[in-house]
């Protein structure tokens, strides 16, 4: 793509006619609205006249359609009274760039998520919205909620406490919300107006013919986002004059208000090609753009890509909202005409490619993210230098800043991708290569939230194209996080999905997983007889697949069930069996510790003596494990035998050796076995079963 591509069909736009201001220009105006909106935080509200305290935050609404300047305002409002709040400012957008509404879950997430706090994957609406008003109550903080479509999305997560401030923008007012303070925007005065245009085209023809500069403003309603563009189309045509532009202006005044003729006229005069770009690129999710994904979209290479994003932004079609990453978005008055000049001029099955060339670009793009974690795999450093050079990272560090900068367009990519319905094939990989990325770099309890949401839209997925092997799939990772998050019966439903699902599928390792996962749920929830039987259902799978190490593991949670349920006799049948899998395997820690669980039910039924010959054999395979913390856990086990046996001198010898044992273990070692991999543990005889 060359320059031609973006500029005027009748001029051409060259680097060095860019003025630097119209990348971030200084706010301009607005001087009594701030003054108004600045008295108001201070004015009394209706609870102080009549004499009760204020429940609530202050709420100032700043109205006005997209381009009016309604979030610059905003955001100029809260920099002005941000040294009032001594906890910050948080910032949450609650529309897409289309005007559909943001759900309120994924608000609260985001809010949560910026002040540091765990948010629950798969936590309902209402409890992320109570947790965000909790986490307020004792923060002095200003909430910038941007493009509000209703006052509900405001009022989830307004903060139950008159310490904090609310700065609300949206098109019009939000009824239901008590003692809110609107203020709606007009247009930019003449002054103000005419320095935005200044700093678009130059000085020049701004003086040369004043009365035509405000025929241009008045032509223009003073609409920020239209003088933007009118002054991108005079600086991209330096031989026309004020008054041209006004005329031209003034003569489709039938044609629709200032913004959409503006828009429409600067994107008429741009070139074919151009348009085209321009077209393409109101398909990238959430209206994000960086050089990859508008390579992709354009069809061209991305250091092209990323002159006509430069190209584009000079003219007032996109704005920057990362100058250090080259990133942009398209302003919310003008989307709406790209994408319905795409629908009336573009083929559907251009714009379908355009959005797979995307899809397929944002999907490598993850795979080297990832890659560039596994250092030590030979296989992922020769895939990754297989990649072209452009779609490489230098580093992990600058892998993960990628992932997370880019990870609000990346989750919209997901769901638009499954909301098309036509490119199922390429969101599922999208999908998995989402997931993988996002554990990779932040682990599986930071990133759950995110993959909660992405495993519920590959259920989506399957569902609709009837693929029961990934409906299997997603519905055990989804009843995993569930299980984490404490939603133990919401768990077992999904489970038993996952098995139905798995069985039509003719999946081994998803009924296998789904029959033990059943039987961990109703665990935790108490009933340890079914869960002993669910639990011999998956056994018999991995018998009959002589899949050892799974059979063994299975006959220490049957063992550890039937332990709780006070089966002693079953429990210790199973233990043995649990203990000689292991040694047939030849996994010794777990050998060890399956021989100290059946020393303790040994105890339990009164069998001392065996108990205590049990775990001097398992301390001998934890120190071969040399397992430092499970020799400890043995010993004190073997003391409580040794105290059963009436023997305290031995008994104080071994408590005193799995001290010693403890303090020499360095600390690094505390958090293992965090995943919980272990189905039973090491436990005194004389805590509670």
């Amino acid at each position: 793509m060359t320059d031609q591509a973006v500029a005027a069909a009748d001029g051409r736009l060259s680097r060095s006619d860019r003025r630097p201001a119209a990348t971030t220009p200084r706010f301009l105006g607005r001087a009594r609205e701030l003054k108004e909106l600045q008295a108001d935080i201070e004015r009394a509200g209706l609870d102080t006249l009549t004499g009760r305290k204020a429940p609530r935050a202050r709420v100032l609404l700043i109205a006005g359609r997209p381009g009016s300047g309604r979030t610059a305002l905003a955001e100029e409002l809260v920099r002005q009274v941000a040294d009032r709040y001594a906890d910050g400012v948080l910032r949450a957008r609650l529309s897409e760039p289309d005007g559909t509404p943001v759900p309120t879950e994924r608000t609260a997430r985001e809010l949560l998520t910026a002040l540091g706090l765990p948010a629950q994957p798969g936590a309902a609406e209402d409890e992320l919205s109570e947790a965000v008003r909790a986490a307020l109550v004792t923060r002095r903080m200003v909430l910038l909620l941007d493009d509000a479509v209703t006052a509900d999305q405001v009022d989830a997560v307004l903060p139950e406490t008159p310490g904090c401030l609310v700065v609300a923008v949206s098109t019009g007012p939000l009824t239901g919300i008590t003692d809110v303070r609107p203020c709606t925007l007009g247009g930019l005065d003449t002054r103000s107006a005419l320095a935005l245009l200044t700093r678009r085209t130059g000085s020049v023809r701004i003086t040369v013919d004043p009365r035509a500069a405000e025929r241009l403003v008045e032509e223009c309603a003073g609409h920020p986002a239209s003088l933007v563009l009118a002054g991108g189309w005079l600086a991209a045509r330096p031989e026309a004059a004020v008054a041209d532009l006004a005329q031209q202006l003034r003569a489709g005044a039938d044609e629709g208000p200032p913004p959409v003729r503006v828009s429409r006229l600067a994107y008429e005069g741009l070139a074919p090609t151009a348009r085209r770009t321009l077209r393409l690129f109101s398909l990238a999710p959430a209206g994000l753009l960086d050089p990859h994904t508008a390579s992709a979209l354009a069809g061209c290479s991305p250091a092209d890509a990323r002159g006509a994003l430069e190209d584009f932004t000079a003219l007032g079609f996109l704005r920057r909202v990362d100058t250090d990453r080259a990133h942009y978005e398209i302003p919310g008055c003008v989307l709406p005409l790209l994408r319905a000049a795409a629908e009336d001029e573009d083929r559907p099955a251009e714009l379908q490619l355009a959005r797979a060339r995307m899809l397929e670009r944002t999907v490598r793009l993850l795979h080297s993210c990832r890659a560039i974690t596994e250092t030590d795999s030979p296989q992922a450093r020769e895939k990754l230098h297989g990649l072209p050079s452009a779609l490489r990272f230098p580093d992990p560090r600058a892998a993960e800043d990628w992932l997370r900068t880019r990870q609000p367009a990346l989750l919209a990519a997901a769901r638009l991708a499954v909301a098309d319905g036509t490119l199922d094939t390429l969101a599922r990989r999208l999908m998995a290569a989402l997931v993988r990325a996002l554990v990779a770099h932040f682990g599986t309890r930071a990133a759950a939230p995110e993959l909660y949401g992405i495993h519920r839209l590959v259920l989506d997925v399957a569902d609709r194209a009837d693929l029961p092997r990934e409906k299997a799939a997603a519905l055990l990772n989804l009843a995993d996080l569930d299980a984490r998050s404490g939603r133990t019966a919401t768990a077992l439903a999904r489970y038993r999905a996952a098995l139905d699902a798995g069985r039509e599928a003719d999946d081994p390792y998803a009924t296998g997983r789904a029959m033990e996962s059943v039987g961990g749920a109703h665990q935790e929830l108490g009933d340890y007889d079914r869960a002993a039987d669910w639990y011999g259902r998956a056994l018999a799978q991995r018998l009959a697949r002589d899949e050892r190490a799974d059979a063994a593991r299975l006959y220490g949670r049957i063992a550890a069930a039937l332990t709780h349920a006070g089966h002693h006799e079953e429990a210790l049948r199973n233990w043995r069996a649990a203990a000689a899998g292991h040694r047939r395997t030849g996994d010794v820690a777990a050998h060890a510790r399956a021989l100290g669980e059946l020393a303790r039910v040994q105890d339990l039924l009164g069998r001392p003596t065996e108990s205590l010959r049990t775990c001097q054999e398992a301390i001998e395979w934890a120190r071969r494990a040399e397992d430092v913390r499970l020799q400890a856990a043995l010993r004190l086990r073997a003391a409580d035998a040794l105290e059963h046996l009436g023997d305290p001198a031995g008994a104080l010898s071994h408590r005193e050796a799995a001290g010693h044992l403890l303090e020499e273990e360095s600390q690094d070692s505390a958090g293992a076995g965090d995943e919980g991999a272990n189905a039973y543990e090491i436990r005194s005889a004389a805590d509670k079963d």
